[in-house]
């Protein structure tokens, strides 16, 4: 299946002034050192304005593409990743400007070039939150109370779910184009999570931002997400509207077609390595799947 995530049927012919704006992957290859590729020939398209599931087994490869579309992992050649039109990992201007943010599972936020700053020393949340420059007061404010953030928290004190959001606020201070979250409401409560998902879809209706999600919970995001992307050992199986997904018409939620895919996926994974295929000669590495391991699979409500 192309990997698709926007409106127009191929890919490679659509207009500069969706991609400007948007991400593009165009025959991505990648591996660790000494490693099996985890990407070959990859491709994925997400228009401007999209709130993007991204959906697979742990293993799959999802962590790995946010990093690369971050700017954290570099493949080769400028133009295989784009994003806002850019190099994520060459030109760094995006990531200074603050036009394309990275939040994700570590307890640290990547501030212009002075790398990643801890979130857990014997400081408070005022001073880290208003220790980050060129922000706005106004945004600023409307985060510390949507986040209900006490700016007296001492960060060494805090519980993990309150330390998050002090981490997500300020990931957001700047209005970003394009952001990037892995796992970033593991740690929040039902009402932070809802309220957080409000705003970001506020900031994609009314700012034209582009967000990608990868997540384990789906509780409400039938209705807040506009198109998925689902993996499978570094393979997009499935990319399209989430108003297209056929078995969303017919089951109850989102959580029982995801979990549909991955049983599926297990089931399927087993067999395999209970009877391996003959092999009779030599295959090139980017033959093979780089996932070999056992799935587990975790599911929230």
């Amino acid at each position: 299946m192309a990997g698709r995530v926007s409106e127009t049927s191929n890919p490679r012919a659509e207009g500069e002034g969706e991609t400007s704006s948007g991400i593009r992957v165009h025959g991505m290859q990648f591996s660790y050192d000494a490693q099996p590729p985890l990407f070959c020939d990859f491709n994925l398209n997400i228009a401007p304005g999209s709130r993007c599931l991204l959906v697979g087994a742990n293993g799959s490869g999802k962590t790995t593409l946010l990093k690369i579309l971050a700017g954290k992992q570099m493949v080769g050649g400028r133009d295989v990743v784009r994003v806002l039109n850019c190099s994520a990992f060459h030109d760094t201007h995006l990531v200074c400007s603050g036009d394309l943010a990275y939040l994700g599972g570590s307890w640290s936020k990547s501030v212009g070039s002075a790398g990643e700053l801890p979130l857990q020393g014997d400081f408070s949340a005022e001073h880290m939150i208003f220790g980050v420059e060129g922000t706005d007061p106004v945004r600023r404010d409307k985060l510390i109370e949507l986040l209900d953030i006490n700016l007296q928290w001492r960060m060494h004190k805090v519980s993990d779910g309150q330390r998050r959001r002090v981490q997500i606020c300020m990931g957001l201070l700047h209005p970003f184009k394009v952001l990037l979250l892995d796992e970033v409401t593991v740690d929040l409560d039902v009402v932070a999570r809802l309220d957080l998902l409000d705003f970001f879809k506020e900031e994609c209706d009314q700012r034209g931002a582009t967000i990608v999600y990868a997540t384990h919970i789906f509780d409400g995001l039938e209705t807040w997400a506009t198109h998925l992307a689902y993996i499978q050992d570094g393979e997009l199986k499935r990319a399209e509207k989430l108003s297209e997904v056929n078995e969303l018409k017919s089951s109850a939620n989102l959580l029982s077609v995801v979990e549909s895919w991955l049983r599926a996926e297990t089931k399927h994974e087993k067999k395999r390595s209970t009877n391996p295929p003959a092999q009779t000669q030599k295959t090139s590495p980017f033959a093979t799947s780089p996932f070999m391991s056992s799935r587990h699979m975790a599911y929230y409500r």
